[in-house]
């Protein structure tokens, strides 16, 4: 059972910037209510990692960037839907 995102959390990723693909997943899944362990075992990667990538103090691998826009877009689809 997701607890939901902490006020820290969501006020760094407010404060990061929009151009990192990290960033604006974490905008997505927050909004959307989708849990970090979720996000990180789609992407394959641990926890912490999206906690880094949520906040902006790291980026993702160019690797990532295809999957995470995908995820991004089909998130934000499901949001509209609803």
């Amino acid at each position: 059972m997701p607890y939901g995102y902490s006020q820290s959390l969501v006020y760094a990723n407010k404060k990061a910037s929009i151009k990192s693909l990290g960033v604006a997943l974490g905008r997505v899944c927050i909004r959307a209510n989708i849990s970090v362990s979720e996000v990180a075992g789609f992407f394959g990667v641990t926890r912490m990692t999206i906690y880094n990538w949520f906040k902006g103090d790291s980026v993702p691998y160019h690797s990532y960037d295809e999957a995470i826009s995908d995820y991004i877009n089909n998130t934000q689809a499901t949001i509209q839907i609803k």
